[in-house]
């Protein structure tokens, strides 16, 4: 399981049947490039609703260049919802970050009710450290709150993984930070989210010939945290990618 609840982390126009036209009838854009200008407008205009900071173009081109290199051939749905996963995931940034725990005693009391009552929250409340080695311990592989675990491998990366048992799954459970290199970051993301390696659910479970499940396949990183959100995220950059030759 990729854990994310409750976190919070530091053109030219073309017509419907041009576009629809140049989408292939099976999704997949093997052999072509992903028209550029087109997707930032779109992104632009439907989901930043303002022009992407140099960073979020770096890592929106960042992402396109590994699905060109490494995966052109699959479906572009499973494109989409990576990219809604690592907008999301990344706190709109598009950049590799790591986890802010620095929780006030409310907050803590509520995202973690039962780990945080009132009694408890003020001891943990703004000691991010802390606060990482009471919510992941003893859970994800980590060993105890005492162990360190939960702050050593609290969410990290473009999906932030979080635990001692995903970041094994990457080999990194000893260099965890190298989840904050880029290319390593869109490995993990890339990786985890087609082979299933989060959660035991894969992008081909959700998006495969005629069905689309933009709800569902937030179970691929994180059941049943917003998937209204990002399945809408998911939806706005389908519409955004199309090809030239």
């Amino acid at each position: 399981m990729v854990s994310t609840k409750g976190r919070f982390l530091s053109i030219h126009p073309i017509t419907q049947s041009r576009r629809a036209a140049s989408r292939q009838t099976d999704r997949k854009g093997a052999g072509m490039s992903i028209n550029r200008i087109f997707f930032f407008e779109e992104v632009e205009r439907n989901v930043l609703k303002k022009p992407p900071t140099p960073d979020q173009r770096h890592g929106f081109n960042t992402v396109l260049d590994a699905w060109e290199r490494d995966h052109a051939q699959e479906d572009d749905r499973w494109l989409a919802y990576i990219l809604a996963t690592a907008y999301h995931e990344s706190a709109h940034t598009m950049q590799p970050v790591h986890e802010n725990l620095n929780y006030s005693a409310a907050r803590l009391t509520q995202v973690w009710p039962r780990r945080y009552p009132p009694e408890i929250a003020e001891d943990y409340a703004r000691k991010p450290e802390k606060i990482a080695n009471r919510s992941y311990g003893d859970r994800l592989g980590n060993g105890s709150e005492e162990s360190g675990d939960g702050w050593r491998y609290r969410g990290r990366g473009l999906v932030q993984i979080t635990g001692r048992d995903n970041y094994r799954k990457f080999g990194i459970e000893d260099t965890p930070d190298d989840a904050l290199d880029e290319a390593k970051s869109v490995t993990i993301l890339f990786h985890g989210m087609i082979a299933g390696l989060f959660t035991g659910e894969a992008l081909k479970d959700y998006f495969h010939g005629k069905h689309s499940d933009w709800d569902g396949a937030r179970a691929i990183v994180n059941p049943g945290s917003v998937p209204d959100t990002v399945s809408a995220l998911g939806r706005a950059f389908y519409r955004a990618i199309t090809y030239t030759v």
